[in-house]
């Protein structure tokens, strides 16, 4: 009796777990204690091989829900990758989402550890190779990856900020995360996110050239970048002579705030090489 129990409690479990799994998908947001976020699967996956990942923060603003009919998820899911979009912390007595960006913010999310909860959520449903996860993201969300870089670099393979730096306050000599692959696109003319960064009530957006510095400090690069690539509409400076062996590209275009065509290939091609 206690065994035909047991396995009627067992069946019912996987039963509540099943329908929980099928209920979280890319329209469906996924719930955890600290937030929530939408989970994106290959169309070809058989359901066994383990997948690299892709994690995308979106701007100010936005959602994770937005992510999922873009660029980000058409290639990356195309190219047998699980495509993972955090939902920003909801902002006080609004209705809008966004991501602080910087450890001395407002009390709140640590995002840093919600990062990992979702990461770790995604494990528990699906095989993730989680030696093969890209951070990235846009602007508000483009800080978020160099913050998690900067802060704490080892926790995946490497990142990709959009129009987005290390916000202010920095370290003042290294990141205390270590090493970190990292790619940085941005907009010549973008002014929502100049290249300086702006100062906005009580923080500052952070300086492009300044975060590149400190990464290169941080990952023990030479000052000169070791390749200069010049392919309309992108010219993009290269760092690879480092000694930690984590590379850094800096990209530019000459358009304003926002996500140029291509720079998805440019960031798949950069953390796969």
């Amino acid at each position: 009796m206690i065994t035909r129990i047991a396995v009627m409690l067992l069946v019912g479990w996987l039963v509540m777990t099943n329908q929980e799994l099928q209920a979280c998908d890319a329209e469906t947001p996924c719930d955890i204690d600290e937030g929530s976020y939408h989970l994106a699967l290959p169309d070809d996956w058989d359901g066994e091989t383990t997948l690299p990942a892709i994690v995308f923060f979106h701007g100010h603003r936005s959602s994770g829900r937005s992510v999922m009919n873009g660029s980000v998820r058409s290639i990356f899911g195309k190219s047998g990758y699980a495509v993972i979009a955090p939902n920003g912390q909801i902002w006080p007595d609004a209705n809008y989402r966004y991501w602080p960006g910087r450890p001395l913010a407002r009390a709140g999310r640590d995002d840093v550890a919600f990062t990992e909860a979702v990461v770790d959520d995604v494990a528990g449903r699906i095989p993730l190779n989680r030696e093969r996860i890209l951070v990235a993201g846009f602007s508000a969300g483009g800080s978020m990856a160099w913050m998690i870089a900067c802060y704490r670099g080892d926790l995946f393979a490497g990142y990709v900020s959009l129009a987005g730096a290390l916000r202010r306050p920095t370290p003042s000599t290294s990141c205390p995360g270590g090493p970190a692959r990292m790619l940085h696109i941005h907009g010549f003319a973008d002014a929502q996110v100049p290249l300086e960064g702006r100062a906005i009530r009580d923080w500052h957006q952070g300086d492009v050239f300044a975060s590149l510095d400190l990464l290169r400090s941080t990952n023990g690069c030479e000052s000169k970048p070791s390749a200069i690539e010049i392919d309309d509409p992108f010219w993009c400076r290269n760092w690879n002579a480092c000694s930690s062996g984590a590379d850094i590209g800096f990209c530019l275009h000459d358009g304003g705030h926002g996500m140029p065509e291509g720079w998805v290939t440019i960031a798949k091609d950069w953390f796969e090489r």
